[in-house]
């Protein structure tokens, strides 16, 4: 499953999009953002040196219903797993400060108070990038809650606060997107699905070659490798982040779905059909991992009949020494999960967590983290 589906069934409350609909989200640039940045701006390999982790506690029950206060501890379980290994910044409504800090704790933790949405700060804080010479920056893409799906009119406005806390310069796009729709390797190739980026929701009247141009500027790419995506099935219109994943240039993870009644049966075979013929931006054929996701798992509150429920191992999280994957508790696929893992990204630890209420939301561990690179 790609990721955050189970929102789809909050339309009906939560399309209230605030400040999104008066600005008319298109084409407007977010806060002080410079359109005109210098060029030399990359986004840089995520699986390289990280100066923090950002994670965003704020489930709340109006999105999340009962599952908020275990979506909540999930968060909180992350956030002290990763700062056993670099710093951590947890973004939290002001007004729940204090309990974010009893559940996350302050061992190499601290707390950025914002007004807040939801969890999904990959996708809503923007995208760093940085200059080679020590300088760091943010490109916002203007989130819009996924085309106009859930209310996001205080996620929208986080990036440009993520960037001042963070000292890095905003820089601005006339693009929508999302960072969980993004996936580098660094080097200047991107793989991107155009069911995201390619939509009217996000960005009407324009065509790929407008949106890819726009990319490689902001982004500093050379070569974007496209994938189809799938439309309408999860409300991100499919993520990158659940079917590619570079593990270091020229080399890559795709998601190989084995349920023959999953929507993505097909198209994660249309994707690795595409990724085996590729190159990348320097003209590497890529080597293609896969990583099917499990086909049993643990039978709980919050998978047990869940259509909606994100198990996807591909959507882990790399952090100074270790890897951050889950376990779904189907012993056979979480072991092949480890042991792919341990074997691509030798030297750091693999910590794998039960993240069952963030999957039963539809989303995983990348979605709902956001890594600030070391300059």
């Amino acid at each position: 499953m790609s990721s955050r589906r189970h929102f789809l069934k909050l339309l009906g409350a939560s399309t209230g999009l605030g400040g999104l609909s008066a600005l008319g989200i298109t084409g407007t640039l977010t806060g002080s953002a410079n359109a005109h940045a210098p060029a030399g701006w990359r986004m840089p390999d995520e699986h390289a040196r990280q100066e923090r982790i950002v994670l965003a506690f704020a489930a709340s029950e109006r999105v999340w219903g009962g599952s908020a206060a275990a979506v909540n501890d999930c968060i909180a379980q992350l956030a002290r797993t990763i700062a056993r290994y670099q710093p951590v910044t947890v973004l939290c409504r002001p007004a729940q400060e204090a309990l974010a800090r009893s559940r996350c704790g302050t061992h190499n933790i601290d707390y950025l108070p914002v007004a807040l949405d939801d969890v999904w700060v990959r996708d809503y804080g923007g995208c760093f990038v940085v200059d080679g010479q020590g300088g760091l920056g943010l490109v916002d893409f203007n989130f819009n809650g996924w085309g106009n799906k859930q209310r996001a009119s205080q996620d929208t406005a986080v990036a440009e606060v993520l960037g001042e806390e963070m000292g890095a310069r905003l820089i601005g796009s006339h693009l929508v997107g999302e960072g969980g729709g993004i996936e580098v390797d660094g080097h200047g190739t991107a793989i991107l699905t155009e069911s995201c980026w390619v939509n009217r929701n996000r960005n009407p009247g324009l065509d790929r070659a407008q949106i890819e141009a726009e990319l490689k500027a902001r982004l500093g790419l050379r070569k974007v490798i496209w994938l189809p995506g799938i439309k309408g099935e999860d409300i991100t219109d499919a993520h990158v982040d659940f079917y590619a994943r570079f593990v270091r240039p020229g080399v890559v993870i795709a998601n190989l779905d084995n349920d023959p009644q999953s929507y993505d049966h097909e198209v994660t075979r249309t994707h690795l059909a595409l990724l085996r013929s590729a190159t990348d931006a320097d003209g590497r054929a890529l080597q293609v991992h896969t990583l099917p996701p499990p086909l049993e798992g643990r039978r709980n509150v919050h998978t047990r009949g869940n259509p909606d429920l994100a198990r996807g191992y591909i959507n882990y999280l790399p952090v100074n020494g270790a890897v951050i994957a889950p376990q779904f508790g189907d012993a056979h696929a979480d072991g092949y999960c480890r042991d792919l893992l341990a074997r691509l990204y030798p030297g750091r630890v693999i910590e794998q967590l039960d993240i069952d209420p963030i999957a039963g939301g539809g989303g995983g561990i990348h979605c709902i983290t956001k890594n600030v690179p070391l300059v």
